[in-house]
């Protein structure tokens, strides 16, 4: 039986991107960054403590240097020294190691969300998605007209490069009074619709930003995100997990694709993976927030998969909640949180069974600005016959998407390596 459970950390990058110097980010490590601030004690975090600005409360305390055991036996530091030449601060290997291990680099044109989910997927994004490069003023004025007019909106807000908590405290209040969407973007292909879920309403937001999807397709942005927050003061504005993405579609079909049409098999979406691929190759789509939810709801469909099954998961947290935020206390304490969960999924790993760790570009907390970082990712395996030890340097995330394409006896994909057969 084919069983296959794809795990994305979200921006969980490893550092030494090869082309890093190109997109600003030389020197960018993610995993290496918070290592080190928890070694030098910048990243305790006390029991009950609120984590300094993601403003989510954490159950345990975490103190000292950073402790993923479980990732380590999967290889994770001894992929990192191979991605850096440079153990991370506070940590070691151990002495013992059950997961095939490697770390990949993108040959996509960008360092978003879509592109690097896409080539995991064996697509690579070899175009360039369109920009709005402007801080100010960002979005042209007849775009902007055409939304007021088609949307049927009074006005929008915004109109900028904004971090998504740093606007809601600036906007927030504004768009309660006036009901005008928040409107915002980034260095990413993107184009943001923030609106409160209760004064604005859930599903009017949907219907903007569905009307802003068709909008943006001559300008080729890779995504709008629905940002729906709560609250009723600058000081309590939160973001729900009621977001919704709306990507446009691979430009060929991807290894989930394949799954579906030559094997017949099941595409499980956990989170907002079925958004990222514009729910192409996707037979099921579960919706969880937070990672507890999302690794229960990933332990239930593996319960329950049959032959040819995928699970991928995508835990945005990592993103979303601690990297943009650049809240290395966070992001640390999340880490731990997940690795203490992975014996979990495990034990419920059958030895056919191929489970892969890995993630899909960098957001380095101690970097300056709020973006994505360019770097390699990790790329930890373990079952399907794989023998314990280095798939050392992969040249393109892509290499994932063929090596399940051998696994589940799709045909080949048109870029990447398989590590199945090395």
């Amino acid at each position: 039986m084919k069983r296959a459970v794809v795990l994305v950390l979200d921006s969980f990058g490893i550092g030494g991107a090869l082309d890093a110097a190109e997109f600003g980010d030389q020197g960018a490590d993610t995993l290496a960054s918070i290592a080190l601030a928890c070694a030098e004690g910048r990243a305790d975090l006390i029991n009950g403590d609120v984590s300094s600005t993601s403003n989510k409360r954490f159950p345990m305390s975490r103190t000292g240097p950073l402790l993923l055991p479980n990732l380590a036996k999967l290889g994770l530091f001894h992929a990192h020294l191979a991605s850096t030449g440079q153990l991370a601060a506070g940590v070691s290997l151990p002495d013992t190691v059950i997961g095939s291990y490697g770390h990949a680099q993108e040959i996509s044109s960008g360092k978003d969300t879509p592109s690097g989910h896409w080539e995991l997927a064996g697509v690579p994004v070899l175009f360039d998605w369109g920009y709005f490069l402007d801080t100010e003023h960002s979005f042209p004025a007849s775009l902007v007209a055409d939304l007021i007019a088609q949307a049927k909106l009074s006005g929008i807000l915004g109109n900028c490069h904004a971090s998504g908590t740093t606007i809601l405290e600036q906007l927030g209040e504004e768009h309660v009074r006036s009901n005008q969407p928040i409107c915002y973007t980034s260095a990413d292909s993107v184009f943001q619709i923030a609106a409160h879920e209760q004064h604005f309403g859930l599903e009017r937001l949907y219907e903007v930003c569905e009307v802003a999807r068709e909008l943006l397709m001559p300008y080729n942005i890779a995504r709008v995100i629905a940002r729906p927050f709560v609250g009723e003061t600058p000081a309590d504005f939160t973001r729900t997990g009621n977001r919704r993405d709306y990507s446009i579609k691979p430009p060929a079909p991807t290894v989930l694709d394949k799954l579906v049409t030559e094997r017949q098999g099941q595409v499980v979406s956990v989170g907002k993976i079925a958004d990222i691929y514009a729910h192409s190759g996707i037979t099921k789509n579960v919706k969880a927030t937070g990672m507890d939810a999302l690794f229960n709801a990933s332990l239930a469909e593996l319960a329950r998969a049959g032959d040819n099954t995928l699970i991928m998961t995508n835990f945005v947290d990592f993103d979303s909640s601690f990297g943009h935020r650049r809240d290395i206390t966070g992001y640390a304490a999340e880490l731990e949180a997940f690795d203490r969960r992975l014996p979990e999924l495990l034990a419920q790993l059958a030895p056919s069974d191929l489970l892969i760790l890995t993630a899909d570009h960098g957001c380095d907390p101690s970097w300056p600005g709020t973006e994505h970082t360019r770097e390699q990712v990790p790329v930890l395996c373990i079952g399907a016959g794989l023998t314990a030890g280095s798939l050392g340097q992969r040249d393109t995330f892509a290499d994932i998407g063929q090596s399940l394409a051998q696994y589940f006896g799709t045909s080949p994909m048109d870029y990447g390596t398989s590590f199945l057969s090395e």
